[in-house]
């Protein structure tokens, strides 16, 4: 028997376990059981919340795709994980440090009546180099790139790293635009070691912007919080946008803004509980 939350930030949906209480064996294959849309609890992934031995960092957090794939970091995850620990009174300061396989992430509870209202993350600065994306090909940056798929389309691409690899695609209307089309083919191309995420944004003006995510591991979801800082990093980039946005998503808003005195990307949004049970194992 495991106890589990499952909670959601604007639509990206994870099942929360404390691993500080209870160790968990096969995360990997739990996560493809529990995420299951029809046969299990459905999700967009696990997230297991544990101790950190890591100098300067309060927990540790380790994200499972529904796929069973191990990820690096999660925006919206993040957020609700620091929600899960403050409300259960795991922690109390409303500074929290969390250690993730892309590094210490540091983040700002705002509480409101006791309760968590936002959360706002340090998302560190942004990964451009193509090898450290990574992304093979010659050195540098990837800006509006040509990226050829094998059913002869070309989309122009900006690639970067936020902890974990993304590719931004702008499109004219992310409404009518084939995510389910193309989110798997871009995933999957030869030119991600890694695989990657992928972003389809719509300029909307210069301080908005729409976004659809293709995310690696789970397709297409409601939210992506590494996503919407990477496609605030790639309209920054190709100079459509100011560095303060807010991200229109399918699940809800984020507010997104890439520091110059820094140079560090920082997110604000919501972490929403939605209930608590218990996995039959």
């Amino acid at each position: 028997m495991i106890k589990f939350t499952k909670m959601h930030g604007i639509g990206n949906d994870y099942i929360y376990i404390n691993a500080i209480e209870r160790s968990v064996k096969n995360p990997s294959k739990l996560a493809s059981a529990m995420s299951h849309r029809h046969y299990g609890i459905g999700s967009d992934g696990l997230i297991l919340i544990m101790e950190s031995k890591t100098q300067g960092a309060d927990f540790r957090m380790r994200i499972f795709n529904a796929d069973g794939s191990e990820a690096e970091m999660c925006g919206n995850g993040i957020r609700c994980f620091a929600k899960y620990v403050y409300e259960r009174g795991l922690h109390s300061s409303k500074e929290l440090s969390v250690e993730t396989l892309s590094g210490i992430r540091t983040l700002k509870l705002n509480i409101k009546n006791h309760k968590i209202s936002s959360v706002t993350v340090d998302m560190g600065e942004p990964i451009l180099l193509r090898n450290r994306i990574p992304m093979i090909g010659r050195e540098g940056t990837v800006i509006n790139e040509d990226l050829p798929l094998l059913d002869g389309t070309h989309f122009e691409i900006t690639a970067l790293s936020m902890g974990n690899p993304h590719a931004v695609i702008f499109v004219e209307d992310t409404e009518k635009f084939p995510v389910e089309k193309y989110g798997g083919v871009i995933e999957n191309h030869d030119l991600f070691p890694q695989r990657t995420n992928v972003e389809f944004v719509q300029i909307l003006n210069k301080n908005e912007i729409l976004q659809r995510t293709w995310e690696r591991g789970a397709g297409e979801t409601m939210a992506c919080g590494t996503g919407a800082s990477a496609a605030t990093v790639a309209s920054i980039l190709t100079g459509q946008t100011d560095r303060s946005l807010t991200v229109h998503l399918r699940g809800g808003d984020l507010k997104v803004s890439w520091e110059e005195h820094d140079g560090h990307v920082y997110m604000t949004g919501p972490a929403v509980d939605v209930f608590d049970g218990v996995w039959k194992e």
